[in-house]
């Protein structure tokens, strides 16, 4: 079978693997469909990746068909259609005992740590496997991300009285927006590029939007009433975003960082005490956001469309990858078709 791995930065090749064969016990033959490209996909190729070994296949945003299942399973039938929830822990540790599944001190990521979807057949635990029949495959492979927006949201504990603002309109920043707002809270967008937030408000029509410049700290007050928001999410992965982030929150806030970057946090001790900021990291996603974004995504209460902006046939990946780089090519989210 073919697979497109990843040798080094800037360098893909194909390789000719052997099927997997059938699975083991609690495991699943999984044949690719669709894989939607993240932001690791593109560090990753970029060599800016944290956590990140060469060479590697890519790939975690993943709508698979079952081709088979091992002797426990018991969910899952051949032809079934899947989300796959991408992050598995080899030992239950301290974490992963308390629930927090999603950082575990030995948790393995697809397409991190691990080989991942940019190949045709795979075989993974079944536990990991959510049953998705009847919808959209397109649809299935944003469920990760949407996941990820998904966490940081319960992460954030937004009350009714709060207001957010969500610091980068990329795809995770969107799909903070896409939960934060079923919070009914005032939401405004922030980011350098118009293109994105001309999206966002196409998306989200309820929403301000504000584009970086230097009038940024009074544009925040006038879109919340002369207050600054009390709930900032920063899904950039830039440090100079991120450091700014406690100048944007009000005091007695809460800043979440969703977005990482490989590098240190600098941030003022003075403003850190005087505003009171509770400061929070949110890392991927657990069984419980995966199956709430299904829940979700089956009511029509996320609206994706438009969301997938780029198409790309698996066969043709090496040599349109960097085509995503591109400014101009305004990409939203790219969809990697089998």
């Amino acid at each position: 079978m073919k697979a497109l791995v990843l040798q080094e930065p800037g360098q893909f090749s194909w390789a000719e693997k052997p099927h997997p064969g059938q699975p083991p016990e609690d495991y699943a033959l999984l044949r690719i469909k669709h894989v939607s490209v993240c932001g690791t996909d593109l560090h990753a190729y970029k060599g800016r990746q944290p956590f990140f070994t060469y060479p590697r296949i890519l790939g975690h945003e993943v709508a698979a068909e079952v081709v088979a299942a091992g002797a426990n399973v018991t969910h899952l039938q051949p032809g079934d259609l899947v989300s796959i929830e991408p992050y598995r822990n080899p030992v239950a540790d301290q974490a992963v005992r308390r629930g927090k599944t999603n950082c575990g001190s030995q948790v393995t990521v697809l397409g991190v740590h691990e080989d991942g979807a940019m190949q045709e057949f795979i075989l993974y635990p079944a536990a990991n496997l959510h049953v998705v029949n009847g919808m959209h495959p397109d649809q299935v492979a944003l469920i990760e991300p949407f996941a990820i927006g998904c966490h940081a949201v319960e992460r954030a504990e937004i009350q009714d009285d709060d207001t957010v603002l969500v610091i980068g309109a990329g795809p995770i920043g969107m799909a903070v927006i896409a939960l934060a707002r079923l919070k009914g809270v005032k939401i405004a967008a922030l980011d350098i590029n118009e293109n994105r937030l001309q999206f966002a408000k196409k998306l989200f029509p309820e929403i301000t939007t504000v584009l970086l410049k230097d009038t940024v700290v009074e544009d925040l007050r006038a879109a919340f009433d002369g207050e600054l928001p009390i709930v900032v999410f920063d899904a950039t992965g830039s440090k100079t975003s991120m450091e700014r982030s406690f100048e944007f929150t009000a005091a007695g806030g809460t800043i979440v960082f969703v977005g990482l970057f490989v590098g240190d946090v600098v941030f003022p001790d003075p403003v850190f005490h005087r505003k009171e900021i509770t400061l929070k990291a949110s890392r991927s996603a657990r069984a419980v956001d995966f199956r709430k974004v299904i829940q979700l995504f089956k009511a029509g209460l996320i609206n994706t469309e438009g969301y997938i902006s780029h198409r790309i046939k698996f066969e043709n990946l090496a040599e349109e990858f960097t085509a995503l780089y591109v400014p101009e090519a305004n990409v939203i989210k790219a969809i990697i078709d089998f």
